[in-house]
């Protein structure tokens, strides 16, 4: 079919993987892990190490809302530094890992439930890069991000995640970049001496969506706001959620998530994320 030429094209010189790519949900957390070591950042680090080179790393960031669905299609994607407030340390950090039109187009066709569009302005954003670029400093890996129809419900990010299963039969790596639990507004900033602790109910909403994670129940994830009424502090806006559905969308029978970094801080927030595959 002409509408899978690109996909074709990509795929000719890559072959079937022997097994296909994991797929991970991060929490990424402040932009400051972007550029400290701590649990978090080495973990990513030793993430990059594990798992199998990919062919290319494709993000879905909390970062990138959009009306409609949009992938990143340049040759060389800018480091977008779209916070206030950090170091200029932070501000100074460039990831000149390059993208991949082909890649792009091969996404773009590979998707039927809407109409993408291919981008030429975004970038790569901190839910991506303070991510990668512990994993693969290098900058030698294309780096691609999908973007996030806000105007859309949980389920149609779920099922729109799932025509990207292809992609990990051809060693893409896909990356969920968000946060379970995200409100800022409740932040503890009185705790930053000791900045691992969680209200009861961000703890309460931890549990619960780890519970359904390894129960491997998505539906319920899909449906959070029936799982408590502590989902309305842990999730006042879904952006750094729906990350977790492209996540939990790809993952196929017999596969079991593994959970790593899982620790709540300053009491409203949580780093808890996911490998499957």
């Amino acid at each position: 079919m002409v509408s899978l030429q690109s996909f074709r094209n990509f795929t000719d010189g890559l072959g079937e993987q022997d097994r296909m790519m994991p797929v991970l949900f991060i929490g990424h957390g402040s932009p400051m892990n972007g550029i400290e070591d701590n649990t978090f950042s080495e973990r990513w680090a030793q993430m990059g190490e594990e798992l199998p080179v990919p062919a290319a790393v494709l993000v879905i960031s909390a970062h990138w809302l959009t009306r409609g669905t949009h992938i990143t299609a340049m040759e060389h994607p800018r480091t977008i530094h779209d916070f206030g407030g950090f170091p200029p340390a932070l501000h100074a950090v460039q990831y000149p890992a390059p993208g991949d039109p082909v890649l792009a187009k091969a996404t773009q066709q590979l998707i039927t439930k809407t109409e993408v569009g291919l981008d030429h302005e975004w970038g790569l954003d901190h839910g991506t890069w303070t991510v990668v670029r512990r994993m693969y400093p290098e900058a030698h890996i294309p780096v691609l991000q999908l973007s996030i129809d806000y105007h859309q419900p949980p389920q149609y990010h779920y099922e729109l995640a799932k025509e990207l299963a292809a992609l990990r039969k051809k060693g893409v790596l896909i990356i969920g970049s968000g946060n379970m639990v995200h409100n800022l507004r409740m932040v503890a900033w009185d705790r930053m001496d000791r900045p691992e602790y969680g209200y009861d109910w961000c703890i309460e909403m931890n549990e619960l969506f780890k519970k359904h994670i390894l129960d491997g129940n998505h539906q319920a994830l899909i449906d959070y706001e029936k799982l408590s009424k502590s989902a309305r502090l842990a999730i006042p806006t879904p952006d750094h959620y729906f990350p977790l559905l492209y996540t939990l969308a790809l993952q196929t029978s017999g596969e079991q998530p593994v959970l790593f970094n899982d620790k709540e801080l300053l009491g409203s927030l949580t780093m808890t994320s996911v490998k499957i595959g």
